[in-house]
């Protein structure tokens, strides 16, 4: 027998089950019938539309005026190295929206895309191949990249490079994959609620947690437009669970209860870090960028992270990394 109702039924459980670095599923239930769809639908277009990548967007290359040309000494010609490049996925590794990067080869080499890492970016591929060199090559060339969404053609680019620069089209989505499918679910005995399961996976720019966290963020950002001309209530109240914030225990401890000498402590306590997960989730480069740490309270501070158990071969899961950014931002508001 159906029951009277005045409000649809809240779905209660989520769970993030992470196949590998770059894929998860995502599932979420149970939901009245019709709502799965209703949900899952936009916000798969959102995280195919919205994720946050970053790609080349112009070159210029010493000796070529063209994608059409040759480079003296280099196997490739200018078109398909530019390929090549454009296969190359990047990461910026500070805030900036867009770097500039100059590189210079010579001599007989094979070069791949990890010869492209430096301190302002990462290379996700690195064993993609770029170029093959002779003994007589020489090869040098600037190339910006920049953070976006989507794809834009190298055309609506011209205005934004410069002008003895090759504009190319700029593929940012860094998700490969984003699927769903709608499932059964029983609840008291009724068969006609439903179970979303989210398949996402992407090309390590960002992870698949990140890029399904985006999405619902760009889909509430999107919806608050109505609340300009709406009185609109949509807050929710949360749903009630066992929090265990045991797995985030050790990255809580404070930074002046690490032993830290004065002087590393002092440098650590004036750029704002608090805990010793703010260190776990830098970067060995963001350490290395720390005003007035010098090179002995950089030592120690890597000793104190191996001793702790976060050495350098240590790597926070997407989900735990969410977590405990969300844990530190509460701690410290």
């Amino acid at each position: 027998m159906r029951k009277i109702k005045i409000a649809p039924f809240m779905p209660t459980e989520v769970e993030v089950n992470e196949i590998s670095a770059n894929r998860a599923e995502i599932v979420a239930y149970p939901f009245e019938s019709g709502y799965a769809v209703t949900l899952a639908h936009p916000l798969r277009r959102l995280i195919l539309g919205s994720s946050i990548g970053y790609a080349p967007i112009s070159i210029k290359i010493e000796g070529a005026a063209h994608e059409f040309d040759n480079i003296r000494g280099m196997h490739e010609d200018v078109a398909v190295f530019i390929i090549n490049l454009k296969n190359i996925r990047f990461k910026i590794k500070d805030e900036s929206d867009r770097v500039e990067l100059k590189y210079s080869f010579s001599g007989h080499k094979e070069v791949t895309a990890q010869d492209l890492n430096n301190d302002q970016i990462e290379v996700v591929n690195g064993d993609l191949p770029l170029a093959t060199l002779n003994e007589d090559a020489e090869l040098n060339f600037t190339v910006v990249i920049s953070k976006g969404i989507g794809y834009v053609p190298s055309e609506d680019l011209r205005d934004d490079v410069e002008s003895d620069s090759i504009a190319l089209d700029a593929f940012f989505t860094p998700v490969r994959k984003a699927n769903y499918k709608i499932d059964p679910v029983l609840v008291e005995d009724n068969p006609n609620f439903e179970k979303i399961t989210f398949d996402i996976e992407t090309d390590g720019q960002i992870g698949p947690v990140e890029a399904f966290t985006n999405a619902l963020e760009v889909m509430n950002k999107q919806l608050s437009v109505f609340n300009t001309v709406l009185d609109l209530d949509i807050s929710v109240a949360p749903v009630k669970r066992n929090s265990d914030d045991s797995e985030l225990k050790p990255f809580m401890q404070t930074v002046d209860s690490l032993g830290l000498s004065a002087r590393s402590f002092n440098s650590l306590d004036r750029a704002g870090l608090k805990f010793l997960g703010e260190l776990v989730l830098m970067s060995e480069n963001e350490i290395k960028n720390i005003k007035n740490l010098g090179k002995k309270s950089l030592d120690e501070i890597s000793e104190c992270l191996v001793e702790h158990g976060f050495g350098p071969d240590f790597e926070l899961s997407d989900v735990t990394r969410v977590n405990l950014v969300k844990k530190i931002e509460q701690l410290k508001a």
